[in-house]
């Protein structure tokens, strides 16, 4: 142990040499989809991220004999812990040589700074927001991930587990094969639930449009009330929806948005999907530049196996009525249509019985499953 260093971050370029570590360590794993690094950097960067609003975050660096060997970012999510009535210091960010020291050295470094603020347990690996990447791959460890996850080799839980880490909380990630014809039962339940409540969808054939109309602070609204129960969520506040839509929520093709309104013109459910950019995020490298951008394009407009479900939420009014039928009956035959072979879902709590059985109605498949871990550190 006395051969590790572990250094607190205090600047951008060593932020980029975390992420730099990380892109080195699955260098060459066939499976790993490396960020892009100037955009981990920005997550992680207090000055350019509006989570540091409401988190404070410490970012650690891991050295032996002047090598990095090791990263973890340690966060207090002051409303989430307001909220739940918690005092607990997240880990995420966090990757290591296949050393139990190395993971060993880095998770004391985050119990102790917790500790000095008061927290009495950790968990993780967690982001700012649920909408960052959560949960440690425990199964799947040989299927190229979502770029909305996180990959792992399989000793990082093996490790957590030795070091006295219990298992909090668990979510599956389906794989869904795409038909040619919905459902004849899954299409009745859309047009009974359509007839019902006197729902319908709408579409936009710009981001732009859907914007320009308020869908963008309205989907993060409706996201907002139907997370709000899950333990340990806390809602967005307006700078962070105003990053989310400004740099993610454009990138996403208008086909692949499926919303449903009421009569009051009232939004009620959305669906958001985006052709997987796995691939085109492995040959980036990590980078936009020279041809980083090419790939990620070809991967948005070119023939593509695989879309992504990123965000699916009902309006709590309506949720187990059948709604969800409505988002699918009128994404299905649009993944038929641009020619995906497969639909993956984001990962899904295996409490969430009501999600899951949605996908009964397809052929489908678990392909992965994650854990979060925890530790009471009093």
């Amino acid at each position: 142990m006395n051969d590790i260093t572990i250094v607190p971050i205090s600047s951008s370029s060593e932020l980029k040499k975390g992420v730099k570590f990380k892109l080195s360590l699955y260098k060459e794993n066939p499976y790993f989809v490396p960020p892009l690094i100037f955009d981990e950097v920005r997550t992680l960067d207090s000055k350019r991220n509006p989570s540091f609003e409401v988190c404070d975050a410490q970012s650690f660096l891991a050295y032996r004999d002047g090598k990095i060997v090791g990263r973890v970012t340690a966060i207090i999510h002051r409303k989430a812990n307001e909220i739940w009535n918690r005092k607990v210091v997240r880990f995420g960010y966090i990757d290591f040589i296949e050393d139990k020291e190395v993971s060993k050295m880095l998770l004391h470094t985050v119990e102790e700074w917790g500790k000095e603020r008061g927290m009495t347990e950790i968990e993780g690996p967690l982001g700012f927001t649920d909408w960052d990447p959560e949960g440690m791959l425990i199964e799947g460890f040989n299927l190229i991930h979502t770029c909305s996850t996180l990959y792992n080799y399989p000793y990082y839980s093996q490790y957590l587990n030795e070091l006295g880490y219990n298992v909090s909380a668990s979510w599956k990630e389906l794989q869904v094969t795409v038909t040619k014809e919905l459902p004849d039962k899954f299409a009745r339940i859309a047009k009974l639930v359509s007839a019902r409540y006197h729902l319908r969808n709408v579409k936009f054939k710009t981001i732009k449009e859907l914007l320009r109309n308020g869908y963008g602070e309205k989907v993060f609204d409706l996201l907002c009330r139907c997370y709000a129960p899950i333990y340990g969520f806390a809602p967005l506040t307006e700078r962070q929806v105003q990053d989310f839509i400004k740099t993610y929520m454009v990138l996403v093709p208008p086909e692949l948005v499926s919303l449903v309104i009421d009569e009051e013109e009232k939004l009620v459910a959305v669906g958001i999907s985006m052709p997987s950019l796995s691939k085109g995020l492995q040959k980036a490298k990590g980078k936009l530049f020279p041809l980083g951008w090419w790939h990620l394009l070809r991967s948005l407009h070119f023939r593509n196996d695989v879309v992504e479900m990123l965000l699916i939420g009902v309006d709590p009014k309506y949720q187990s009525k059948g709604v969800n039928a409505m988002l699918f009956a009128d994404l299905e035959p649009i993944y038929y249509k641009m020619g995906f072979k497969y639909a993956e879902t984001n990962p899904e709590l295996d409490t969430n019985s009501g999600v899951s059985s949605q996908w009964d109605y397809f052929p489908n498949r678990v392909v992965r499953r994650r854990n979060l871990f925890r530790k009471d550190i009093l």
